[in-house]
């Protein structure tokens, strides 16, 4: 059966440019292409989960907009309960402006729109899809009292609860006591550890200021070069999988999506890691966010054919 996973996030449409490189203050530069693709790392995890094999329900909100009803269709085309997705009136859908360059790096500028109108009552409203859970799945796109109030919620319940900390921005040692699976990148591990993370060694470093937080398992994600899983017991590295880069956009949104359903389905942390590193590898070699994340079949496929080359 499909494991169910809850969703509490954010829903953007992201408008994504081609560049040859990033402009500089001041310059104009021709892009190669323009894409209006859906996005937000709560759908785009949602989205992850759901072509993986989960039964998901989302948590969010939208504007009464063109581009909210654009979002909400995709969501419900992958069969996700948008039940608890709010309309929110006179409110702007959230927005992301990409700028991919050539070598498939990106850097992205936010307007959060109707997402900084969801709320801790919108959460409690919908208690039920985060019972019938066995994976809550949060980020930082949505108002942090919001967040903090889902993953109350699914403790007092007894749902274990996935964070991935982004935008990076400070949180108490208290949450983070909560979380139960911790997935962040090289950027946010800096800032909630305090430690610079630029190789394996001050990875370590600061995955071990977060485990004495209290957090249960670290996955410290750091794209091309693989990714360090800790765990109370210790720590270990797993290498990246070598694709041709074309935008990492949704790449690390995909992993964390790919390893919940992982995880949901009774994997060891390792093996839904390996899983998560397949699966993201994919995307990055498409454009765009949702449009780039693959579907379970086609991660076995890869999975396959890279195993035996």
């Amino acid at each position: 059966m499909k494991p169910r996973i809850t969703v509490v996030g954010s829903v953007n449409m992201d408008l994504v440019f081609r560049t040859p490189r990033m402009p500089a203050l001041g310059e104009t530069l021709h892009g190669h292409e323009f894409r209006q693709i859906p996005g937000g790392k709560g759908a785009n995890q949602a989205v992850a989960a759901a072509r993986q094999g989960a039964k998901v329900s989302f948590i969010g909100a939208v504007g009464d907009d063109g581009f909210g009803a654009s979002s909400l269709q995709c969501l419900t085309a992958e069969k996700i309960d948008v039940t608890y997705l709010s309309t929110i009136p006179g409110v702007a859908t959230g927005v992301a402006g990409i700028l991919v360059e050539d070598g498939g790096d990106n850097s992205i500028v936010l307007a959060a729109g109707a997402n900084g109108s969801l709320s801790a009552t919108h959460i409690a409203a919908a208690r039920s899809a985060i019972s019938a859970a066995k994976l809550l799945l949060c980020q930082l796109e949505t108002p942090l009292a919001t967040v903090e109030a889902a993953i109350d919620i699914a403790r007092d319940l007894g749902v274990r609860v996935i964070l991935n900390p982004a935008p990076a921005q400070n949180l108490s040692p208290a949450l983070l006591k909560k979380i139960d699976f911790l997935i962040l990148n090289e950027t946010e591990a800096s800032q909630l550890s305090g430690i610079a993370v630029t190789d394996q060694t001050t990875a370590r470093s600061a995955s071990q200021v977060l485990s004495g937080f209290g957090v249960a398992t670290i996955i410290l994600t750091m794209g091309g070069h693989g990714a360090l899983i800790t765990e109370q017991t210790g720590s270990q590295f797993i290498p990246a999988i070598k694709v041709d880069v074309v935008d990492t956009t949704a790449a690390g949104d995909t992993f964390v999506g790919a390893f919940a359903v992982g995880i949901a389905h009774g994997l060891s942390v390792l093996d839904a890691s390996i899983e998560a590193q397949y699966t993201a590898a994919m995307t990055v070699t498409k454009l765009g966010a949702q449009t780039s994340i693959p579907r379970r079949q086609e991660v076995l496929d890869f999975m396959s054919t890279r195993k035996t080359a």
